[in-house]
């Protein structure tokens, strides 16, 4: 019994550690705590095999590295929003109370449809590579956990890569991209356990612990210069 009642206080410590230190790092990091998060999943289900995962996050992926003078010029070098798995049709919700500001605007690409929504925070949330046209018009209200759309396949097979490419951007301009990890109530570590090759994010070797976590990544600014042009980069460019 006496064993059993050391072990339980010795528990409890380890938790509260983990507790503190964990708070402290996002306060140290300058991001906000979970409760303090501005918006909610745009799923209502629960992440599984049968509904949902986080499959890329944001910021200096390899994967986005590769591709940094081709797809993802634009958002200099980096991978602008986070990319959730899901099936053909799954129901996507808003992730905050707002107005809606544009459907299917080509110019913010994502095909082969998508969506942008203003909130009166001062951000706007942009969902990409969905099934059909939503069935919703600029200046129309919708409310956080309203379903809005269903996720597509930027292929439109249904079967090659369907997925929701979530980005959250400053409302009006739209011409800068903040990262969703920071800004979205979930528990983002815990998502990311079910592990992916975009999990992986470029070094420059000069500098190699910078943007190297799912919280610690840039801000972009749409066609500005390429944040990861390195000279020295991990993993080496495919042609040397």
């Amino acid at each position: 019994m006496h064993h059993r009642k050391l072990l339980l206080i010795v528990w409890i410590l380890v938790f509260f550690s983990l507790f503190y230190f964990s708070k402290e790092r996002l306060v140290s990091a300058g991001l906000p705590e979970l409760q303090d998060r501005p918006f909610g999943l745009p799923f209502a289900e629960p992440p599984g095999p049968d509904t949902w995962l986080l499959v890329q996050p944001y910021g200096n992926t390899v994967s986005a590295f590769y591709q940094r003078s081709s797809t993802y010029q634009a958002g200099q070098g980096l991978h602008f929003g986070i990319d959730l798995a899901s099936r053909c049709g799954f129901p996507i919700v808003a992730i905050g109370d707002g107005i809606v500001a544009k459907v299917d605007a080509k110019e913010h690409g994502s095909a082969p449809h998508n969506l942008m929504i203003d909130h009166p925070n001062g951000y706007a949330s942009f969902y990409g590579h969905l099934y059909e046209t939503p069935n919703l018009s600029p200046g129309q209200q919708v409310h956080r956990g309203e379903v809005i759309a269903m996720v597509g396949d930027p292929d439109e097979s249904c079967t090659s890569r369907p997925h929701l490419h979530l980005e959250i951007r400053n409302a009006g301009a739209y011409n800068r991209a903040y990262n969703p990890i920071n800004l979205i109530e979930a528990d983002w570590d815990t998502l990311a356990l079910t592990g992916s090759s975009g999990f992986s994010f470029a070094q420059d070797l000069n500098e190699p612990h910078r943007w190297q976590t799912l919280r610690d990544q840039p801000e972009v600014q749409f066609w500005g210069p390429l944040a990861n042009d390195y000279a020295n980069p991990w993993p080496l460019e495919w042609d040397r």
